[in-house]
């Protein structure tokens, strides 16, 4: 592989990244409601999602999902209702949007811990069948069959996951930096709304995934 594949690669990797998709709306999510630094271990929780599916890419697993109809439907399935579950969780939400915000006993809400914060991020990113897709038909466009591939495969792998968190760190700093305006319940509440149908939205936008033609 040569610098100008990796340099190719980078481009067409970080074009990729910047679209917001379900992993951008966890990372705000959990800057708004719980402040940047807890967004950072959704994040890796992310970026060790986006390791597991480029290696599962590379194993073949991207072309089954492609010729195998039942389980390009079960994987779809799982990614859209796990992002259903999320949506719901935040459409029907009767709490403050942010963590530290009184309750209505007078007790102040806890953050959940980095570890489900980690393994949120995690299956929302494991049980997308789009990203999948997209390391199996972009890899064998930059990677020299002649040579060897665990290099190759760990360095744009480790390009991918660099240029997700820089993306998700930057979205999660932007939010940080609008946080003020929610102090407000009611505007709270519509940020809420918001972030829940968004996810609800990404979901059915999965379940309306069709398997590519082989």
């Amino acid at each position: 592989m040569d610098l100008h594949s990796v340099l190719a690669f980078t481009l067409v990797a970080a074009i990729a990244i910047a679209s917001p998709g379900p992993a951008t709306v966890v990372a705000i999510n959990n800057s708004l409601a719980y402040g940047p630094r807890y967004a950072v271990w959704s994040s890796f929780g992310n970026a060790c999602g986006l390791f597991c599916l480029s290696a599962a890419a590379m194993s073949g697993m991207g072309a089954l999902l492609a010729s195998s109809e039942w389980m390009f439907n079960a994987v779809k399935i799982l990614g859209a209702g796990y992002l259903f579950y999320l949506g719901a969780k935040q459409l029907f939400s009767k709490g403050s949007f942010l963590a530290q915000d009184a309750q209505p006993d007078g007790t102040t809400a806890v953050a959940p811990s980095r570890m489900k914060l980690y393994k949120s991020a995690f299956l929302t990113a494991v049980t997308n069948p789009k990203a999948t897709m997209f390391f199996t038909a972009l890899f064998p466009q930059f990677i020299d069959q002649g040579a060897a591939l665990l290099p190759q495969f760990l360095i744009l792998t480790s390009i991918f996951m660099g240029l997700s968190l820089t993306s998700l760190s930057l979205y999660a700093a932007a939010a940080s930096q609008v946080k003020g305006l929610l102090r407000r319940p009611a505007f709270s509440l519509w940020v809420s709304r918001l972030v829940g149908s968004t996810f609800i939205c990404f979901g059915a936008a999965i379940l309306a995934m069709r398997r590519p033609a082989v």
